[in-house]
């Protein structure tokens, strides 16, 4: 089946541009690199103050940009940086810089959490499938940095392994800033960009960003076991990151004919193909292919998807739409959460107020799966925290925790003591379900509140 493009948040900036074809630009492409290359100091001259700032999503940060912006913070007030999943320490973000630069965070990890907590950033709410909509409609694009491949014979950049929101901002910014990396991989679908539309370039060859795999525990692959029975032969597969995920992908190649349609393409998912447990063949979408928005992980991966026909990216705004997501058949889906009550609420990205991660990706796919034929969502986390000091499964979210996936999108929830399937399910059924699978030494607390508040 052919992507459904048809509504106008879908338009990626590579599909309105990769047909257009530049008789004259063509003949003098290496002397129009040369025109547009500068030093990362004098590219960012071009920033004002009051400007908003959209850089490319983790991987595709541009670190040489940030620190040559960052060394002007003595010139500019009040910018505004956007970025989603910052992976590198910047400067910018520094608390004596808080008046430059205005970090709003798309998603907070360990480079900008700190900032956010303490209210020298702000925090963009939203579901991953709309963030390119964001930019089309309420978010002047004044300046797009990011991370690209070397340009090719035809004056294409890659974005490498970042697409996701990346192209849509590009499309709409007034200012495109490109810094060129040898050591970013060149990846298919929808992830190109042509130099006619650049407006300056610089090159540098730092490593690309890996993420680290994580080691997984006894109760990860309990976990994952269960999570891995109920993954039937023939289904598309959503996995993230982290140990929990990779216990999944470990344990499920012995299955046959699997698929991926997924926000991240991870190392996981390499081990999954090279074991021959993906073949994608009974795919809806994209058969044979594995379908993702961004990747990020070890350089085996980058060198796995360079340039590789099986792997594809496309903008979020189509792979995480619950629509299309819908569309795959026996969808599946693996998501993580912070803390989960007895209704199934998850908050997944705040500890109380204190904001974590981000919505993400999880409600798009969560609803998707529901969509999908055959399809299966779940929600993993471990029964308990610090140490067995608390339990994950409690009766009412902890005050001032955010809900990122409700109660009406959780189909499954899987500990390290079983599944519990709420979807279809009353509110005293999933009581009783999730008490089911907390840990031994919280559950006759459970109970006592649930009965207390009438829940069973």
């Amino acid at each position: 089946m052919s992507l459904d493009l048809s509504r106008e948040m879908y338009y990626s900036y590579a599909e309105k541009k990769k047909l257009i074809f530049y008789p004259r630009i063509q003949k003098n492409l290496r002397e129009l690199y040369k025109r547009k290359l500068v030093a990362a100091q004098e590219a960012v001259q071009v920033i004002k103050s009051g400007d908003n700032i959209v850089l490319a999503f983790g991987c595709g940060e541009p670190p040489a940009l940030l620190e040559a912006m960052a060394r002007r913070h003595h010139e500019l007030e009040e910018v505004k940086v956007h970025q989603m999943l910052p992976i590198r320490e910047a400067n910018y973000l520094n608390p004596e810089m808080a008046k430059s630069f205005r970090h709003v965070s798309w998603f907070t990890s360990g480079p900008n959490r700190q900032a956010v907590n303490e209210g020298r950033a702000d925090f963009m709410p939203g579901h991953f499938h709309e963030y390119p909509l964001f930019f089309q409609k309420y978010i002047n694009v004044d300046i797009f940095m990011g991370t690209v491949s070397p340009m090719d014979d035809r004056g294409y950049f890659s974005f490498g392994l970042s697409v996701d929101y990346t192209s849509t901002a590009a499309a709409q910014a007034r200012v495109i800033i490109l810094e060129v990396n040898p050591n970013m991989p060149r990846t298919r679908g929808e992830s190109l960009i042509h130099i006619s539309e650049v407006d300056f370039i610089v090159e540098n060859n730092d490593p690309i960003p890996e993420i680290p795999i994580p080691a997984t525990t006894e109760n990860d692959k309990i976990i994952g076991g269960y999570i891995a029975e109920l993954v039937e032969d023939g289904s598309t597969l959503q996995l993230g990151i982290g140990s929990i995920p990779n216990a999944v992908a470990d344990i499920l190649q012995h299955k046959k004919n699997l698929g991926i349609h997924t926000e991240m393409v991870t190392d996981g998912m390499v081990d999954l193909i090279e074991s021959g447990a993906v073949t994608g063949s009974k795919k809806t979408l994209h058969a044979g292919k594995i379908i993702g928005t961004f990747a990020a992980g070890t350089r085996r991966l980058y060198d796995f998807i360079s340039d590789n026909p099986l792997v594809e990216l496309y903008p979020v705004s189509y792979v995480n739409d619950p629509y299309i997501i819908g569309q795959n058949y026996k969808m599946v889906s693996i998501n993580a959460t912070l803390q989960i009550d007895l209704l199934g609420q998850c908050a997944s990205e705040s500890i109380g107020p204190r904001q974590y991660s981000a919505t993400g990706g999880q409600t798009d796919f969560a609803r998707g799966c529901l969509r999908s034929p055959g399809g299966k969502g779940f929600v993993a986390l471990h029964s308990t925290a610090k140490n067995g000091k608390f339990s994950k499964i409690v009766p009412v979210l902890q005050k001032g925790a955010v809900v990122s996936c409700s109660k009406n999108d959780v189909d499954h929830v899987v500990t390290e003591f079983g599944v519990a399937k709420l979807r279809g399910k009353t509110a005293r059924e999933r009581a009783l379900a999730l008490i089911a699978i907390a840990h031994p030494d919280f559950r006759t607390e459970l109970q006592a509140a649930a009965h207390k508040m009438e829940l069973i």
